[in-house]
């Protein structure tokens, strides 16, 4: 059997991602395994940001800089750490999240990437792509879907 030593998983804030970490977190702390908790942001500035929170509503939360992405890691490690996970270590980076995220993997020496399913069933992630869908295509590592959704 497989032991991870290290177990990556991808948040942006939502519940589903948050679903995820907690996934990750248990089997992190099954493996006896470090956890990296990672968030990719691109902060929107001015009239931009106004028009991406309008059109998000709900969802806006992806788009207001680096501060989200910190408040964003410290609800995951809390929740991680409610799972038992105890090695937790958390990277927030300007970039989009599969580049980000595949590059944090190789970067940490992830042997498992971990991300929910949001966006697999949607009609935009079937035509413009997803991140679970572009991870598991792209990652040169174990990935797990974890359904959240």
């Amino acid at each position: 059997m497989v032991t991870y030593r290290t177990v990556m998983v991808g948040t942006d804030g939502s519940e589903s991602s948050l679903a995820a970490v907690e996934r990750a977190a248990g089997l992190a702390a099954a493996c006896a395994a470090e956890l990296v908790i990672a968030c990719a942001y691109a902060p929107l500035r001015g009239h931009e940001l106004a028009q991406a929170q309008d059109q998000l509503g709900a969802e806006a939360y992806q788009v207001v800089g680096s501060a989200p992405a910190e408040a964003t890691l410290r609800v995951a490690t809390d929740r991680a750490r409610a799972q038992g996970a105890d090695d937790v270590r958390t990277i927030a980076v300007e970039d989009e999240p599969v580049a980000a995220l595949t590059r944090i993997a190789e970067e940490t020496s992830a042997d498992l990437l971990v991300v929910g399913n949001r966006g697999l069933r949607s009609l935009a992630g079937r035509i413009l792509g997803s991140v679970p869908a572009d991870i598991a295509r792209k990652a040169p590592l174990d990935v797990l879907i974890v359904h959240t959704t």
